[in-house]
């Protein structure tokens, strides 16, 4: 099984970008989880995407604030998917964040999930799905993950109903 990499600007972002990683493991996902920084640690940047690549990681996923230039910086060294986590820092809100992760060149997607916790969560569920690709067994799990999700609506609309 490809695994993913998970990197995060700052070690600051980690409690924000964590739920990725809990959800990846839950999925049964290998992952890495590394610091990194598109402008501060540009070479260690490229070093971990090469490295990565030659191990054969199947997708990227990069949590930045404000410039939020840390996914863009991967897509540029990669030609494997890379997803977008932009993280709400500075006076913008976040704003700044999600303008620069979806705001890429052509020939250099990101897709660009939620600011913060939300984003983090729904970028595991991404990479999992791209990765389920190639992976059946990882396919069933997601499946199965997704009827329990199912079931507890179901279950909630019923006692809701209930009164």
């Amino acid at each position: 099984m490809r695994k993913a990499a998970i990197f995060m600007g700052s070690k600051s972002d980690e409690e924000t970008v964590r739920p990725c990683a809990e959800l990846l493991k839950q999925l049964g996902v290998p992952h890495i989880f590394a610091i990194t920084s598109a402008h501060r640690t540009p070479e260690r940047t490229e070093t971990l995407v090469r490295e990565l690549e030659a191990e054969g990681c199947g997708v990227y996923i990069c949590a930045a604030g404000m410039a939020a230039h840390l996914a863009g910086a991967v897509a540029a060294r990669t030609i494997r998917p890379v997803i977008g986590i932009p993280l709400s820092s500075g006076n913008l809100g976040g704003l700044d964040a999600l303008f620069s992760t979806v705001m890429m060149p052509s020939g250099f997607p990101v897709a660009t999930v939620a600011l913060d916790k939300a984003g983090a969560r729904n970028a595991a569920w991404l990479a999992a799905q791209i990765l389920a690709l190639e992976d059946q067994s990882l396919a069933e799990r997601l499946l199965k993950a997704r009827a329990a999700m199912r079931e507890e609506v179901e279950k909630a609309a019923v006692s809701d109903a209930l009164g």
